[in-house]
């Protein structure tokens, strides 16, 4: 007979019919609510919400100290790197006519290449930004950098021959105050901003100032239509006399630039209908015979330069002329950029690659060396007495309290040929005293003094670690039968792997980009390549190489890192 059950919990949902009828109610009733009469759901939710928020807030001020002191720099290095807009910020006009010409290896580019380069450079060199710029472009090409500077000097020598001839015609044309009044026109004339602005641009980026165009000199609509080059030249001229030197060019007398950028524009320029201000002055000048001598830029920078005569300087310029260049990184691995694509360096030339074999290779050395003096004396203080432990770490914290620089110097006077290593193998005989040891200067004074200084860093992982080793493993496998070394290497070793792991990163990655020790015992072959990127930065000024380089170090340290944590696995290492 079968029973059947009235009261029981369901068979399925565990439930008494009672509790059935009031989960039913509560179906009726609506959602549950929290104290304050919002959806408990929701309650819920808002005071997650409110904690995440909390928790952020504790730790934005790490997070933001973080972002400004690592993630920050490492993005301006990795934007340094590539970034290459100093020529054509400098040289705008000239990078516009260069982009549609091919230069062969004897060829020059056309008249109105050279035309611009004038009027850019002459700009330039009045910011003294034409300096930079050759130094920029030195980087690539020895002699560029004097190159510029001596055509600064230069210059001037076209506009002036151009003056004397105007001032024939009428003196007027050395007058600051006619020039104005030419360029601007009526009061009441329309102004052409669209010549302004540009002008704004250019003098903005050399200046380094936030110009607009409607702060500065506007030439009349007229003009500029009438003498286009002249009105271009003439603004810039008077915004940079404006903004950057502080002076009213309606008073003073108007660059070089000017009365060449006049001439070009008379040679096509029809001043007949022209019945503006300084009208006659204008026409004598278009109806004199200098009007009827075409001006040749090209000859002008010959007469400055041979160098502007051949292609090479300007297959260089057309080059280098692009915002984004991987010219750093080529530079970085003894390639360079050239006009016909990616090439190697020059014999005499080729260093960083072997800086950066010397660099992994040295480094290598000295984590090995660091782990085979680290690990006796990390296993002996693991294994002392509390007491004798904490006195013999005390020695080995000893050097933290000593200047880096102290301790290199003390290596440094140690190692040397009259030092005191050398006296002492001397005088105990190991070491004739006419072959005394040369340990300074070299690869061999680096690793040395190096490892000195790491060894507390590898140190302290491997100790951290096997102080959580239990002795009674390496008895418990004594008592089994395992001798001493089997014991060790069986069931020791392998936990002690975690603490060597984690010396080892530390101590290559601190090794790998160090700097003052290797510069003050390395010599010049025992350097890294991290002394090559603190030349570049405070030396040589090639701050774009020094970021390649740093960006590739960077890379080359991820990869391992990567490598590592696949050969070994990143969660094995522990510091205890």
């Amino acid at each position: 007979m079968t029973e059947t059950r009235t009261t029981g919990p369901d068979q399925f949902t565990g439930a008494t019919p009672d509790n059935a009828l009031r989960n039913a109610d509560r179906a009726e009733a609506g959602p549950m609510l929290a104290a304050d009469g919002t959806p408990l759901k929701k309650s819920l939710q808002r005071a997650l919400r409110a904690q995440k928020i909390r928790a952020l807030l504790l730790i934005a001020p790490l997070l933001l100290f973080v972002m400004i002191s690592f993630i920050v720099p490492i993005g301006q290095m990795l934007w340094r790197s590539v970034e290459n807009e100093i020529v054509a910020e400098t040289l705008p006009n000239t990078v516009a006519r260069l982009r549609d010409v091919e230069i062969g290896t004897d060829g020059l580019p056309p008249e109105d290449v050279f035309e611009a380069m004038y009027f850019d450079l002459f700009l330039a060199v009045e910011s003294k930004s034409h300096t930079r710029l050759g130094t920029r472009l030195n980087y690539e090409q020895t002699g560029m950098s004097s190159l510029f500077r001596k055509s600064g000097r230069g210059l001037d020598d076209l506009g002036k021959d151009l003056l004397k001839e105007l001032r024939e015609v009428d003196p007027d044309w050395a007058d600051g105050a006619a020039w104005f009044e030419l360029m601007a026109g009526a009061e009441d004339a329309p102004r052409a901003e669209d010549v302004a602005d540009r002008a704004a641009r250019h003098v903005g980026v050399l200046d380094g100032s936030a110009i607009r165009a409607d702060d500065g000199f506007a030439p009349s609509r007229e003009i500029a239509d009438l003498l286009p080059l002249t009105a271009r030249v003439y603004t810039e001229m008077a915004m940079f006399m404006q903004f950057a030197d502080g002076e009213d060019p309606a008073e003073e007398k108007p660059w070089e630039t000017v009365y060449a950028a006049l001439m070009r524009d008379l040679e096509t320029a029809d001043v007949a209908s022209y019945s503006g201000p300084r009208a006659e002055m204008l026409k004598a000048a278009a109806a004199a015979e200098i009007a009827g001598t075409p001006v040749s830029f090209t000859e002008a920078f010959a007469d400055i330069d041979k160098d502007w005569a051949s292609s090479q300087a300007w297959r260089v310029i057309q080059t280098h002329a692009r915002k984004i260049t991987p010219g750093y990184f080529l530079n970085a691995v003894d390639m360079q950029l050239t006009p016909e694509g990616a090439a190697a360096q020059p014999e005499d030339k080729r260093i960083l690659l072997t800086l950066f074999q010397r660099t992994l290779f040295m480094s290598l050395v000295i984590t090995v060396s660091c782990i085979l003096l680290g690990y006796p004396v990390a296993w002996i203080l693991a294994n002392l007495p509390m007491r004798k432990a904490n006195l013999l770490m005390i020695l080995v914290l000893l050097p933290f309290w000593t200047s880096l620089l102290v301790r290199t110097s003390a290596w440094k006077v140690m190692l040397q040929q009259q030092g005191v290593i050398n006296d002492f193998l001397v005088w105990i005989g190991l070491v004739d005293d006419l072959n005394r040891l040369v340990m300074i200067n070299n690869q061999t004074g680096t690793i040395i003094a190096m490892t000195h200084i790491l060894l507390p860093f590898m140190i302290l992982p491997m100790y951290s670690v096997m102080q959580t080793i239990p002795p009674s493993y390496l008895r418990a496998a004594k008592s089994l039968g395992a001798t001493n070394w089997t014991a060790f290497w069986r069931v020791y070793f392998p936990q002690s792997i975690p603490g060597i792991g984690a010396g080892s990163i530390l101590v290559f990655i601190l090794s790998i980009g160090y700097y003052i020790t290797p510069e003050i015992v390395g010599g010049t072959k025992g350097v890294f390549i991290s002394n090559r990127i603190a030349y570049h930065i405070s030396s040589s000024l090639n701050w774009g190489l020094a970021a390649a380089l740093g960006t590739i170090l960077l890379a080359v340290v991820l990869l391992l890192y990567w490598c590592y944590d696949k050969i070994v696995g990143i969660d094995n290492v522990k510091l205890g």
